[in-house]
């Protein structure tokens, strides 16, 4: 038997990987399955890669976040491309005073701020938005984030899949018709993950409000191509009556 801090840290390729560091439930089952150690990596980076900044993080984080906001964590953001909509936090069950934001235009400025903030251990997560960073400046961070005991998570544009990263979870999030948010995990400690999540994730303040149908556009939107077909293909033109044609000359 080998001691415990040596088994911890030995991972072998054909399974998830149990980080030797802690880590923060996501508060979706499914995504906590997938992930090594079952949760968001602290003392590590992670990269989310979406087409369009600011659009789904709220509702992909907001479950971490609100545990550590119950615990009194600060949870600091870096660069947002656009201004905190405070409201929606709030009824996303985040308290705006555990929210600290950190104004920096350049990616350079952002990384700096965030390499500080690491260095300093002085958040529950850190959050920043880095559309273009070389892997030299995203390895800073990831070394620095080694002696960090919160989650960091880096939101960087979908064509960044394609470059190399030193960050060891990296996964693609995009919205479904449904509501849904859809990831695929495309790097991780651990078999390749080839299939694509889907984490049920309504707005709160659409989920008292919405009807079934409306939950389901997809339903909605099946139904009204089925009818267009059975029309194309069986139905009476509007101009003739079913069950006669016209006589052939």
């Amino acid at each position: 038997m080998l001691p415990h801090a040596v088994e911890s840290a030995l991972w072998r390729g054909d399974a998830l990987g149990s980080p030797v560091t802690r880590v923060l439930s996501s508060g979706f089952k499914a995504l906590d399955a997938q992930l090594p150690g079952g949760g968001w990596p602290c003392g590590s980076l992670t990269e989310v890669l979406q087409v369009q900044p600011t659009v789904l993080e709220w509702r992909l984080l907001a479950p971490a976040m609100r545990s550590l906001v119950a615990q009194g964590k600060q949870i600091v953001v870096v660069g947002p491309p656009k201004a905190l909509h405070i409201p929606g936090l709030v009824h996303l069950g985040l308290d705006e005073r555990h929210l600290v934001w950190i104004h920096a235009d350049k990616p350079v400025e952002r990384l700096w701020a965030i390499e500080q903030l690491l260095k300093a251990n002085a958040a529950g997560m850190v959050l920043g938005w880095v559309p273009q960073a070389p892997q030299e400046k995203i390895r800073r961070p990831q070394v620095c984030a080694q002696s960090c005991d919160a989650p960091v998570i880096l939101f960087r544009p979908a064509a960044a899949e394609h470059e190399a990263s030193a960050a060891p979870l990296r996964l693609q999030a995009r919205f479904g018709i449904d509501w849904e948010l859809r990831l695929h995990l495309i790097k991780r400690k651990g078999p390749s993950h080839d299939t694509e999540l889907s984490l049920p994730s309504i707005p709160g303040g659409l989920e008292g409000i919405l009807t079934p149908r409306l939950k389901r556009p997809s339903r909605l939107i099946a139904a009204r191509h089925s009818r267009r077909s059975s029309h194309a293909v069986g139905s009476a033109s509007p101009g003739q009556p079913a069950g006669r044609s016209e006589a052939a000359p």
